[in-house]
């Protein structure tokens, strides 16, 4: 579908045929499912119809998620840095989940810009949690217990991240479900590992509070992560 094609469809005919073509919520954290995209599907007509292709909505979510950890390691550690770190993370969330809705609305899903996606969010997490060790080092010296969390946050999103890409691969290739139980308590339930939640949490950055509410985000991931990987290497096998 070309350019021209998508500016004759208005933003609230987009916005129709969007809500008719969600992904399932089956599995998925509070935050992510009723929050994030909700908004993408805001901003995702609108890209449509002014012609921004899905691999610039990528590029600018990694632009934002790279600005905010900037700040948290370049600014002073106030109270508006942290703000600032916060909003501009869960800004990149919301394009992170509106590039594939733009792909849909344009017609132009295809295995490169799928491809760019997971490669951009690969690098996003980990990125993240070395950034709060890099910004602990240079702002919080006195918190290395911090640091050994967060270099301990990246190494565990990463490999969680690769053991969900290819449970989803290894199951279409050898007939194996990877089927997730839907449900509001779940969804509730998983809040504490939403990549939502963990942008919010930046708000906190310049409180004594942050350092523990991190901490427990991280201990909840890794209980988390536990579960998943053990459920996922049992459905395959």
């Amino acid at each position: 579908m070309t350019t021209l094609e998508n500016q004759r469809r208005s933003i609230p005919e987009l916005r129709a045929e969007l809500r008719a073509a969600q992904k399932s919520g089956a599995g998925v954290p509070a935050y992510t499912r009723w929050i994030n995209r909700r908004l993408a599907r805001g901003v995702a007509p609108i890209a449509a119809a002014w012609g921004i292709g899905p691999n610039t909505i990528t590029f600018f979510s990694a632009a934002l998620s790279v600005a905010g950890v900037a700040v948290l390691i370049i600014a002073p550690a106030g109270l508006s840095a942290g703000i600032a770190a916060a909003i501009l993370l869960a800004s990149g969330y919301v394009l992170d989940s509106a590039d594939g809705q733009v792909a849909r609305l344009t017609r132009s899903a295809g295995p490169a810009g799928e491809w760019l996606d997971h490669v951009v969010d690969a690098f996003r997490t980990p990125l993240i949690h070395t950034g709060v060790a890099i910004a602990c080092y240079v702002h919080r010296p006195e918190d290395a217990w911090v640091m050994v969390i967060a270099l301990a946050y990246a190494l565990l999103s990463s490999g969680q991240f690769m053991s969900q890409i290819l449970a989803e691969q290894l199951s279409v290739r050898h007939g194996r479900s990877m089927a997730e139980t839907s449900g509001r308590v779940k969804s509730l339930v998983l809040i504490p590992t939403d990549p939502g939640t963990l942008c919010w949490a930046f708000a906190l950055w310049a409180t004594p509070v942050f350092a523990p509410v991190y901490a427990l985000l991280f201990a909840a991931n890794l209980v988390h992560a536990g579960a998943s990987l053990r459920r996922k290497h049992r459905r395959l096998t």
